[in-house]
């Protein structure tokens, strides 16, 4: 038990600073595709720092004991402490997932260089996953940074060695470009955003080129099974667009895990 402390501490640690990134990570979603659109222009600054965490109803500043990670939403039952207005779901979420994020992964990578990067790749994965869903957005200040670190990573072999991760980036890049184009000329419409162009090339410089059919095939899986779903259940518009970011991060973060997932079920074999 006494040599199993150290383990445990450990995984309370990575708890507690992936709830402390969870809550930035909020700050991103709610912050980044307002100044993407474009803030106000009246003289007061506005960006990942500036100004204080505001109700966004009431504009009450948040006290610090208001401002802590999970703990906040349910000593305030959910609602601001000024106007008594619901503080949305997301909120708790994002930092739940952030949160368990690391104490998991590294019970299945064990506290390791792949576990602690992995961890990073869903904390970046979470803030696009929610920009996406609600913006069709996937901004270049987060895809980019991503695409770099999966590329510098590489240069130590953590999770693939450098030329796998750069022609991964080069091949997710120019097979989305690909299917952009081909599909843009055949519905006559944009089929695909530029963001979902370069997502491609950050995930091929975190799981190397070699991996990027089975990603994008869980995708393409994921994608149509919600779109199917949606449209039987919701009776929602076929013609609107479904972001397609977070399921491409899913089939990433699946073959992050498990490697050659889908040969390995389909053919038995060990990848």
């Amino acid at each position: 038990m006494i040599a199993a402390l150290p383990h445990a501490l450990s995984l309370v640690g990575l708890g507690l600073i992936g709830a402390v990134i969870g809550s930035f990570l909020n700050v991103v979603i709610h912050r980044l595709p307002v100044m993407i659109a474009g803030v106000p222009d009246d003289g007061a600054r506005y960006d990942l720092a500036l100004p204080p965490s505001a109700c966004p109803s009431c504009g009450h500043r948040l006290r610090p004991w208001e401002n802590l990670p999970l703990l906040s939403y349910l000593l305030l039952r959910g609602r601001c402490s000024a106007c008594a207005a619901p503080i949305g779901w997301r909120y708790p979420v994002v930092e739940g997932l952030a949160a368990a994020a690391g104490p998991l992964l590294t019970l299945h990578f064990g506290l390791t260089e792949p576990g602690l990067a992995v961890t990073v790749f869903v904390w970046f994965a979470i803030a696009i996953t929610a920009i996406d869903l609600r913006h069709l957005l996937i901004p270049d200040l987060l895809s980019l940074p991503l695409l770099w670190l999966g590329l510098l990573i590489s240069t130590r072999s953590i999770l693939v060695p450098p030329d796998a991760a750069i022609l991964g980036a080069a091949a997710g890049y120019l097979t989305f470009l690909a299917i952009s184009q081909v599909g843009t000329r055949l519905s006559g419409h944009p089929v695909m955003g530029e963001g979902d162009l370069k997502l491609f090339a950050a995930l091929g410089a975190w799981i190397g080129w070699s991996h990027l059919p089975q990603a994008m095939l869980i995708a393409s899986l994921l994608g149509s099974g919600v779109g199917i779903a949606l449209v039987l259940v919701q009776r929602q518009d076929r013609s609107q667009p479904l972001p397609f970011g977070p399921f491409l991060l899913a089939g990433g973060i699946v073959t992050l895990l498990w490697g050659n997932l889908l040969s390995n079920l389909v053919f038995g074999s060990r990848g």
